[in-house]
């Protein structure tokens, strides 16, 4: 999809705030409601927008550690790692997984209340694993920063 100004200037402003109303989208933009809302369903539709969501401070429900994992394969067959990307995406303490090229195969970054429930995730994600070789942990002392903000350019 070809995004023009006016998409990209839309995309700018819902990423800030998905919760402003067409009009005000519109007179920020300079475009009517309308357009707005044809622009935002295409959007939608074409998969540039992914989601519409809310963000909630992980404190505010007792999720006090961040943990950033680095996880190590013993082997590399496709469905092995399948298998474990299936895992990681059915964990909701996992809130990022990437798969990586470098010294691991995979990053995970997690919530967790406190770290017993963090090595009980040990347990089901990389212990009961046949395929995890080692694992490295780094637990955040300060998240300065945790956006999914895209920039546009």
């Amino acid at each position: 999809m070809n995004l023009d100004p006016f998409d990209h200037a839309l995309l700018d402003a819902i990423q800030r705030d998905a919760t402003t109303s067409q009009q005000d989208l519109g007179e920020r933009v300079n475009l009517s409601s309308a357009a707005v809302n044809r622009r935002l369903k295409k959007l939608n539709t074409e998969g540039v927008v992914l989601g519409t969501v809310a963000r909630v401070d992980p404190a505010a429900l007792g999720y006090t550690l961040t943990v950033i994992t680095e996880v190590e394969v013993e082997n590399e067959r496709l469905d092995l790692l399948d298998a474990m990307k299936r895992l990681f995406l059915a964990c909701p303490q996992v809130q990022q997984c990437y798969y990586v090229a470098g010294e691991c195969d995979f990053v995970l970054i997690m919530l967790v209340k406190h770290m017993e429930q963090y090595t009980q995730l040990t347990r089901e994600l990389f212990f009961e694993s046949n395929n995890v070789k080692r694992f490295k942990t780094l637990v955040s002392m300060s998240n300065i920063k945790s956006d999914l903000y895209v920039p546009i350019s």
